[in-house]
């Protein structure tokens, strides 16, 4: 199973997805073979590190994590993956626009959640742990239903 976190930088949000659902993932879904990796919509910050105070928050939260190198969201990466979890509508639409036929095999990180709809942009709110949170409840979802019916939708 190839999961691909996106966000707009893969600086904050995708990285914190990709890290959760690895840290999850062994404890919720230890049979099932996962890839699991975080990339960009845009190319603003292709090669950066996770920022900084998301990786406070991540470290506050107790999830491990390494170094992390920004990259695009290649066709290629977008046609390999099984699901595409994006985190707000702006990240939808843009998928959508540049990644035409795969748009069956994308999903909302939030499909199960039902307190939020989309998980917002600490890069703009500063709620690095807000956002860590949404996260880690969306991906326990998710891995949860996963593991009662085989299917994350």
């Amino acid at each position: 199973m190839k999961i691909i976190f996106v966000c707009h930088g893969s600086i904050c949000r995708s990285p914190a997805a990709e890290w959760i659902a690895k840290q999850l993932a062994p404890i919720y879904l230890p049979n099932v073979p996962m890839e699991i990796c975080s990339r960009a919509l845009s190319h603003e910050e292709i090669g950066n590190d996770i920022y900084p105070p998301m990786k406070r928050a991540l470290f506050a939260a107790g999830v491990p994590f390494e170094p992390h190198h920004a990259a695009y969201l290649s066709t290629a990466d977008a046609a390999s993956a099984d699901i595409i979890f994006y985190m707000d509508h702006s990240n939808e639409m843009l998928l959508k626009r540049h990644y035409p036929g795969v748009e069956a095999k994308c999903a909302p990180i939030t499909l199960l959640e039902k307190k939020f709809d989309e998980v917002e942009d600490p890069w703009y709110t500063g709620r690095y742990d807000l956002v860590v949170s949404q996260i880690r409840s969306c991906v326990f979802g998710l891995f949860h239903h996963y593991g009662k019916t085989g299917s994350f939708r």
